[in-house]
């Protein structure tokens, strides 16, 4: 079986690619979000149509930013202490794809129903969906910045045997 080199983060290629993907995905959800919501509360309805655009954008980044993510958890040298934040992150990853997906296939079917309206319902799931994405935030970055996942020292340092 063909090998590719990993670098000093652990990676076939020069930096992580979850992240710069993910944080596309996190604007274009959030950016939906408030757009949606100024638009509800002016009754400004082209505000609904640059809320569903970034929302079907999202909902289809999502996936690869969900494919990267699994592939270099699989790469990353992960220790004890931070195997179940990244489970957690991993599962919660999943279910945001799922429930953005889900979402964005009810706003296609309330914009071709009214696209100058949006039912409160609709903005109280989106609610929910920003608190989960606030929580997938926070998971990710304890296992950079605390845990040190792809993070050139910490992988050295456990490629030495010396273990956080």
């Amino acid at each position: 079986m063909l090998a590719l080199p990993l670098n000093s983060q652990n990676l076939p290629y020069s930096d992580p690619i979850h992240p710069i993907v993910v944080h596309f995905v996190i604007a274009m959800v959030f950016f939906s979000f408030v757009c949606d919501v100024v638009g509800y509360f002016t009754g400004n309805a082209r505000l609904f149509e640059v809320g569903f655009w970034n929302m079907f954008v999202g909902a289809i980044a999502i996936f690869a930013a969900i494919i990267f993510g699994q592939f270099e958890a699989g790469l990353a040298q992960v220790y004890p202490a931070a195997q179940p934040i990244l489970n957690f992150h991993t599962v919660m990853g999943w279910l945001l794809g799922v429930i953005v997906a889900a979402i964005t296939a009810c706003r296609v079917v309330i914009r071709n129903h009214n696209p100058l309206k949006l039912p409160p319902a609709y903005l109280g799931v989106a609610t929910f969906l920003i608190c989960l994405g606030v929580i997938q935030v926070y998971l990710g970055s304890k296992l950079f910045w605390v845990y040190g996942l792809h993070v050139k020292p910490v992988v050295e340092a456990i490629k030495q045997g010396i273990s956080p």
